[in-house]
């Protein structure tokens, strides 16, 4: 059994009065929370002083430790400064203990041995840094990462190796090639900073992008089918079939290297890594409009654009081609179409067929040829009649008369022996009309027996020999 003993506190008991027993103990536990330093060690801590002669820094021992101005470093405020009161920072451990008992600080060792882990880190995870070109030197450039770097030449993202010069002052992506901290060494590379980074891009833009979309890009380089756009770090093929809605010779006619275009994702091949895209697609379908306004019939304008086999291609002002064929040309074009070159102005054709949901329109030269032929008639006539009332009858009474006179004088001419007058080139159609003018018209058979009754009678001439 266990005895009342057992139950007694075994809790050693402090000597001294009370109060004295409570000091002791509040100094133990205030002892208790305060840290003890190292050389060599980074720790945290609060800047509470700043003066002429460097900072003061609480970093929960029991002084400050002291920062010295040479070893602040570089600014790290907003406002230029390197510390400000109520700022948290790094610090460096140089002495646990000075001969006052506080800690001797530096910031400057502790960002330098930030820089180095950095530096180490993004080596090993393969991180892309920023950094500052200060320096041509031979060989390459000098870059700022805390520490002095060396990227070669060799690993410049420029095609011109020669113009270096033009990268000092700039900020530009860096990847970590080699790591020597005992000597201090670091090498790294613009180029593979670059690539990295379009990779990574690309890889994201293949993994977002659908049938459908829209995107903005920009026209890499061109080919004889097509053109290649940069549409987020992959590149795709524009073909040039998918360029407009008519026909388009060279895909140069209508964009250049460097220019920002928005096209339409048609088809994305993740396994191929291959995009198509399209830029009619998001156009206006001019197939519509030529539906709503054209008929079978009617005469529209045009310039022809090219020669096929089976005729010839007519562009309208919306853009949409139609056809012509070979039997529907006019008569010089349809005899040696090959050796006939096409006319650069407009000309006119009729509709035969249009069927927009096909995209195919049919067109007459021919037609609109003989058209055009006899507007220009009615159009004489509508100026004659307008002018002279001239009429189908003064046009064959005159011409009769004409032919008449001629006729008569040529064989008075012949009985006299005189020689016959030249022909004249001109037809008696051509001969002048006198305005209102309407000869008679005399008959065949009134013109013999006026020239009888002027020719001399055999008897008479007989008399006159005997006499």
């Amino acid at each position: 059994m266990l005895s009342s003993a057992d139950f007694v506190s075994r809790t050693p008991e402090t000597e001294g009065p009370p109060q004295e027993r409570e000091e002791s103990q509040t100094e133990a536990g205030y002892e208790g929370t305060m840290r003890s330093l190292s050389s060599g060690q980074i720790v945290s801590g609060l800047v509470v002083h700043l003066d002429e002669h460097g900072a003061l820094v609480d970093v929960g021992t029991k002084s400050e430790g002291l920062i010295p101005q040479q070893e602040i470093g570089e600014p790290t405020t907003e406002e230029g400064r390197p510390l400000a009161v109520g700022q948290r920072i790094d610090v460096y451990v140089l002495k646990p203990e000075d001969e006052e008992g506080a800690a001797l600080l530096s910031k400057k060792r502790a960002d330098y041995e930030a820089v180095w882990k950095k530096i180490s880190r993004a080596y090993e995870t393969g991180e892309v840094l920023t950094a500052m070109v200060t320096e041509r030197v031979k060989g390459g450039l000098v870059v700022d990462l805390g520490v002095r770097a060396f990227l070669p030449a060799s690993h410049v993202n420029a095609r011109n190796v020669q113009s270096l010069e033009r990268f000092v002052g700039r900020a530009i992506r860096l990847k970590i090639l080699e790591v020597d901290r005992d000597r201090k060494r670091v090498v790294v590379s613009h180029r593979e900073a670059q690539a990295q980074l379009r990779e990574k891009r690309r890889r994201a833009t293949l993994d977002s992008l659908k049938e459908g979309q829209v995107r903005r890009g920009i026209v890499r380089r061109l080919t004889d089918y097509g053109a290649f756009v940069d549409i987020g770090g992959v590149d795709g093929l524009l073909h040039v079939t998918e360029m407009s809605w008519s026909y388009l010779p060279h895909p140069g006619e209508l964009v250049k290297v460097g220019d920002r275009i928005e096209v339409m994702v048609l088809k994305v091949d993740r396994e191929r890594e291959r995009i198509s895209l399209g830029l009619k697609q998001i156009l206006p379908d001019p197939w519509e409009e030529v539906g709503r306004k054209y008929h079978v019939g009617d005469l529209v304008i045009g310039r022809l654009t090219r020669r096929v086999p089976t005729g010839v291609f007519m562009r309208l002002p919306e853009g949409i081609e139609g056809i012509v064929p070979s039997a529907e040309l006019e008569t010089d074009s349809r005899a040696k179409k090959e050796e006939v070159s096409l006319p650069t102005e407009e000309v006119e054709a009729r509709i035969l067929s249009i069927r927009p949901s096909e995209r195919r329109l049919t067109l007459s030269l021919r037609l609109a040829h003989q058209e055009r032929d006899r507007r220009e008639v009615r159009q004489y006539l509508a100026r004659q009649s307008a002018s002279n009332r001239l009429t189908i009858g003064d046009i064959v009474g005159d011409s009769l008369h004409g032919s008449a006179l001629k006729i008569g004088s040529s064989q008075s001419a012949n009985e006299k022996g005189a020689a016959p007058p030249p022909i004249s080139a001109e037809t008696p159609w051509e001969q002048p009309l006198v305005s209102g003018e309407n000869p008679p018209c005399e008959s065949s058979a009134s013109a013999e027996a006026s020239e009888q009754e002027k020719a001399p009678s055999p008897d008479s001439s007989a008399a006159a020999a005997q006499s």
